[in-house]
């Protein structure tokens, strides 16, 4: 729709109040680490065989260690020498808990990746399915860029932490518990020594984890960015602009300077913690070293007798916590840096839409059908401050079933917000919208807007075939259908000359059609679709003399036996109206029919000889 578009347009360009909406909605975002286990809650069965497997492997990871003990001080040095059957029987013994345990873990990881995927999946559409809720004005405040990336980078960050995170929290637990247990059998007095330093790595690792957070969060708004410039700039409308104006190399500039800074960040994300990993290998890597020093010293001492056996075992277990303790350290690091992209994705969901049914929403009234009616309305847009004048200002008007009306007036009078009102698309500030004899908000959107077609300036099509256009409005729509709607929009013919005929592909946003083509397309659609209520929207004021007559002629067509709200600058359109409603500064000034708004000479007048029409 037509009026509202500057204002859009400068809201969109800051971003500024969508971010302030975020801000305010970020203290809501409260148990995250609950609400972030609560996405598991659908999948509690996977979850809890996948446990089952996980404990099952990490049970079978104690027993070879303490079979190796019994390799070397049984079967190869005992006290006859080497006893071939018996470690023949420990070896088989061996390799079956490993064969038996890598089976299971493949198991575990196809449930692990499965129930990880699910998870994440369905966080993406719920996330798309609450923004399909949002109210206009949300979209006219945030970069289209900015809503693709919370749905694309922000999700998709977090995949390592919902595929991984539960196996993992569990497996690397109950291994570090199993290899903690089996090395106190060995030696007690050596696995105090080995797990001594163990709190430090703890308390860097939250360190750490802070730092990684506070830039995770940093490269989120970097790639949102990004993706704003890539969806403005690459698409058909911003190519042809930067063409246009010659800045192809300026925003080639811009893509390549918040590029830099995303890689800057990246590398600043992957980096921060490196150093504390290597620690963490370098402290467990040499604790076998300090483990034969310390064995050597309770040998000598005669404190403790620690066989050769116990030593190769005791070391076997102790390199097997690097694996699990830097899997809990990492998860630990993930989950503190993923907090930023959960709450990002959380703010977005719980962002209460403005306008929602009521809970006592009832359906459009049938035998009513086609009576609107404007009561005392004002109406302000979300932006506007309070001390404004109002968009809209005690607007009243009745439009009877089968009427076609038109609202004229100069640019910014409110014609176009008229529109958005009946279509319950804002929300009124005080004063009625009624439909079919009922206030708006009284009736279920879906209701509401199943009974209205709007055609707005600009037509906007699918980057998809023109059959697949049309049955947007009706998918059951049949062949015979599709054309007869096309027919009453005076394009059936265009269609019919081209190669494809239904089956030719439009190009995104249409642009493989000219803009009559277009127009005349988005017509059939709304013809398709039979709505008792029509709203045209400046439907022809971008076309020329031609293809404006054209396209007239089938919003005539389609107007027949409809209540049509035509909101018109062009004022050759409407002078066959029922009634022309005049608006200025948010107020109706004038209403009549063209000879009668005429014969009044007053702003329908100045605005008609403006346009250098022949008021005969």
């Amino acid at each position: 729709m037509g009026g509202g578009r500057g204002r859009a347009a400068r809201i969109s360009s800051g971003d500024v109040d969508a971010q302030k909406a975020l801000n305010a909605a970020a203290p809501k975002v409260a148990n995250l680490g609950k609400r972030i286990m609560a996405l598991f809650k659908p999948y509690i069965r996977a979850i809890v065989l996948m446990i089952i497997l996980v404990l099952f492997t990490a049970l079978i990871s104690v027993f070879p260690p303490l079979i190796t003990q019994r390799i070397f001080d049984e079967g190869l040095f005992g006290p006859d020498g080497v006893d071939m059957p018996h470690l023949i029987n420990l070896l088989i013994w061996m390799v079956g808990l490993l064969l038996i345990s890598n089976f299971v873990g493949i198991w575990q990881n196809w449930l692990t990746s499965k129930t990880g995927n699910r998870v994440m999946g369905d966080m993406r559409v719920k996330l798309f399915d609450h923004l399909q809720q949002m109210e206009l004005a949300f979209f006219t405040r945030t970069k289209t860029g900015v809503i693709q990336s919370r749905l694309a980078n922000d999700v998709g960050g977090v995949a390592t932490v919902l595929t991984n995170t539960v196996s993992s929290v569990v497996g690397n637990t109950v291994t570090v518990i199993a290899a903690a247990v089996t090395m106190f059998i060995l030696s007690w007095q050596l696995t105090l020594i080995a797990f001594l330093l163990m709190p430090i790595l703890v308390i860097v690792q939250r360190r750490v984890g802070t730092i990684r957070a506070r830039v995770a969060a940093e490269t989120q708004e970097s790639l949102s960015t990004m993706t704003a410039i890539t969806q403005e700039a690459l698409s058909v409308s911003g190519i042809l602009l930067a063409k246009s104006f010659g800045r192809a190399k300026d925003e080639s500039d811009r893509y390549s300077k918040e590029n830099d800074n995303q890689i800057a960040l990246q590398v600043k994300q992957m980096m921060t913690g490196q150093w504390f990993f290597a620690l963490v290998q370098v402290f467990v890597s040499l604790l076998p070293a300090l483990i034969y020093l310390l064995s050597g010293f309770f040998i000598t001492r005669g404190q403790v007798i620690i066989t050769a056996g116990t030593l190769v075992a005791f070391t076997a277990v102790q390199a097997r916590l690097l694996m699990p303790m830097m899997g809990l350290l990492r998860v630990a690091l993930d989950l503190q840096t993923s907090r930023a992209l959960f709450a990002r994705i959380f703010e977005y969901l719980d962002m209460t839409p403005s306008i929602q049914d009521s809970p006592d929403a009832h359906e459009v009234n049938e035998d009513r059908i086609g009576e609107l009616e404007f009561r005392s309305v004002v109406f302000r847009y979300p932006d506007a401050r309070q001390d404004e004048r109002p968009t809209l200002g005690n607007v009243s008007f009745r439009i009877n079933p089968g009427e076609f009306v038109a609202f004229v007036g100069p640019s910014g009078a409110g014609k176009t917000t008229v529109g958005y009102l009946i279509a319950r698309l804002h929300e009124v500030e005080s004063g009625q919208v009624l439909f079919a004899g009922d206030d708006v908000r009284d009736l279920t959107n879906i209701s509401l807007i199943d009974h209205i077609g709007i055609v707005s300036q600009q037509a906007y099509l699918f980057h998809d075939s023109i059959a697949a256009n049309l049955r947007y409005a009706k998918p059951d729509a049949t062949d015979e259908e599709l054309r007869e709607a096309c027919a009453q929009a005076n394009i059936l013919a265009t269609i019919d000359a081209m190669p494809q005929g239904m089956e030719t592909v439009v190009g995104e946003q249409g642009y493989r059609l000219s803009g009559g083509e277009r127009q005349r397309l988005a017509i059939a659609r709304v013809i398709l679709k039979d709505s008792p209520v029509l709203i045209l929207d400046e439907a022809t004021s971008a076309l020329d003399t031609v293809s404006e007559r054209i396209v007239q002629e089938a919003l005539d067509q389609a107007s027949k036996n409809r209540t049509t709200v035509a909101i018109a600058h062009r004022l050759s359109t409407v002078q066959n109206a029922t009634r022309i409603i005049v608006l200025r500064a948010g107020e109706i000034v004038e209403t009549g029919t063209h000879s009668e708004l005429i014969a009044l000479d007053g702003l329908y007048a100045a605005l008609y000889r403006e346009q250098d029409l022949d008021p005969d």
